[in-house]
């Protein structure tokens, strides 16, 4: 009989510590202690125990852990002593941790930015910025002394809260802002100084003495625009589904454009902005060209009884309209026009002569001549 030998197995887990953590949480008030202690229940020894923050960052000066390793202690606890902290269990077969949280509640306090007094002119806004530290996170209102409107503001997004209105002269007073958590209240006030006349503020209205303009290629466009409103309103200038031509200027709130083109074309937005509001008008500006004639052919000769034709080209903003003269004389009857066409039939010798076109349309006209020659057969 030949023996095999048999492998036995080993279970690492009976070999490696087993930890708990015991209480498993704690929170604590700020100035207050706080005990941990890290149980092993297996494992082959000698068992390691070594604390940790979860950080792996040094232990603060006030947590110290016992001789055995096992408890750790956080004496006088303050907010950065909040936290996670590690049981680390290590043995010749390996390594095990357990964490445990640690809160440290804290009673709230509430920073007001700026510190005040703050001074602002009617119409202006009044931006106050109150901050909250403690543990749990506090909510955060405003409320002004002496005032029938209790709350201005309340957060619930607590760190920062902002009260913003248009100051008028009755908004001065006391501000306070409030911070509230389950450890105690915070207040913070801030004076606040409305100078200035009692003109309320007004939403812009703008007005534009153009909405339709027609403007000639190479001439310069001045798009302008009137915003009342208090405080007076900032105004800025826009193109609808396009940039502002690259050779725009601003000149006293208006819109100048020189050398404009075809493709200046388009809607223009005047924006009218203060503290109250917005207001937009547009303007649109059609950027028209002249025509410009050309008489094709320039030089034509014909013999008598044959067929003079003549015909004008043109380029320009539609619609374009075409009239044709004699120079020295006049159309024989027996001319016949069809838009920039001229034809006439059975050229006679008194057909010979220079013939004028002229093309208009609604900003200018342009003219071309063409020589027409009759030869006898």
């Amino acid at each position: 009989v030949k023996l095999q030998p048999m492998a036995v197995p080993v279970r690492a887990g009976l070999q490696t510590p087993i930890i708990s953590i015991e209480p498993h949480s704690a929170a604590v008030r700020n100035g207050d202690s706080a005990n941990f202690r890290c149980r092993v229940y297996s494992g082959a020894q000698p068992v390691r125990l070594e604390w940790k923050l979860s950080s792996n960052q040094p232990l603060p000066d006030n947590v110290k852990v016992g001789p055995d390793g096992s408890v750790i202690t956080i004496t006088n606890a303050q907010s950065n002593n909040q936290g996670a902290y590690r049981c680390v269990a290590s043995n010749l077969f390996g390594i095990t941790q357990s964490i445990v949280s640690l809160i440290v509640r804290e009673a709230p306090v509430a920073t007001v930015t700026p510190l005040g007094p703050v001074r602002v002119r009617v119409g202006e806004p009044i931006n106050l910025e109150c901050q909250a530290s403690g543990e749990p996170r506090p909510s955060v209102t405003w409320h002004r002394l002496d005032s029938t409107r209790k709350t201005m503001l309340s957060s619930p997004v607590p760190m920062e809260s902002n009260a913003i209105l248009v100051a008028r002269p009755e908004d001065s007073g006391t501000y306070v802002c409030t911070a509230r958590n389950n450890e105690g209240t915070s207040e913070n006030r801030v004076e606040v100084i409305v100078e200035g006349n009692s003109r309320l503020p007004t939403v812009p209205r703008a007005s534009v003495p153009e909405p339709l303009m027609v403007v000639v290629e190479g001439q310069t466009a001045t798009l302008r625009c009137d915003a009342h409103g208090f405080p007076p309103p900032k105004i800025t200038w826009s193109k609808l589904r396009a940039p502002l031509p690259w050779r725009h200027k601003v000149v006293n709130n208006s819109l100048v454009l020189p050398g404009v083109g075809r493709q200046d074309s388009g809607e223009y937005i005047c924006n009218a902005t203060n503290h109250m509001g917005t207001t937009e008008v547009t303007i649109m500006l059609d950027v028209e060209t002249p025509p410009y004639a050309t008489s094709m052919p320039d030089d034509v000769a014909v013999r008598v009884g044959e067929v003079i034709r003549l015909q004008c080209l043109a380029h320009g903003t539609p619609p374009l309209t075409f009239t044709w003269t004699k120079l020295d004389g006049s159309l024989p009857p027996r001319a016949q026009i069809n838009g920039g066409d001229l034809q006439i039939n059975l050229a006679a010798a008194e057909d010979a002569g220079s013939y004028k076109c002229v093309a208009s349309n609604k900003v200018g006209n342009s003219e071309a001549v063409a020589k027409v020659t009759v030869r006898c057969k």
